[in-house]
């Protein structure tokens, strides 16, 4: 895969992509999984997160350079689908101010969460700085659709080292075979794939 990336350079990063495939799992009958890893390494450099803040997280992002948003700058959006959608497009992650992730579904409806990006709480001590790494460095493991029995995340990038690579996979990799009820019983088959490659086949038949 990394000789494939090399070969054909892009303009810009190429992720990696860790792609699963289930079987055996009925998502009528058997427990729902769901799970938030952080990886040892960030997968995609460029992940960008905004912060939703009170007074004092919003002070802290501007002085960082970090996007961010007031209740007054949510409240503008008048909950309109669009331009909740193009914000929910436009950043790959949130963080919210304690005092102000409840009124998150009331400001802007249900747009962010139907996203998969509702805001992570900010915690009032919490550094912003290691708030925002631990987003980007965090993946989520949960089926999109209750029609499939797949499921793709980035997990790292082809301008790490083979042995961050195989860290940040290794641990994604178990990890989410203990979320599911009867654990590798349950996985057909395991792929990864650069952003512009081709998959390659790492486990299954």
């Amino acid at each position: 895969m990394l000789a494939g990336s090399a070969k054909k350079k892009r303009k810009f990063t190429e992720t990696i992509e860790l792609q699963i495939a289930l079987k055996n799992y009925d998502q009528n009958k058997d427990k729902r999984f769901s799970g938030v890893l952080r990886l040892p390494a960030i997968p995609k450099p460029k992940f960008t997160v905004c912060v939703f803040g009170d007074a004092k997280h919003c002070g802290e992002a501007a002085e960082k350079n970090i996007p961010n948003r007031s209740e007054n700058d949510l409240k503008k959006l008048n909950k309109n689908k669009k331009a909740v959608k193009k914000l929910a497009n436009e950043f790959d992650g949130f963080l919210a101010s304690s005092s102000l992730i409840r009124k998150i579904p009331r400001l802007l409806g249900p747009g962010l969460n139907k996203a998969g990006k509702f805001p992570t709480q900010l915690g009032n001590n919490e550094s912003i700085d290691s708030a925002v790494e631990n987003m980007q460095a965090s993946v989520k493991f949960q089926l999109k659709s209750k029609k499939s029995n797949c499921l793709g995340l980035a997990v790292a990038n082809v301008g790490q080292d083979k042995e961050t690579i195989v860290a940040n996979l290794s641990m994604a990799i178990n990890f989410f075979v203990n979320l599911l009820p009867k654990h590798w019983q349950q996985v057909k088959k395991l792929y990864i794939k650069s952003t512009m490659g081709k998959p390659e086949q790492i486990f299954g038949y």
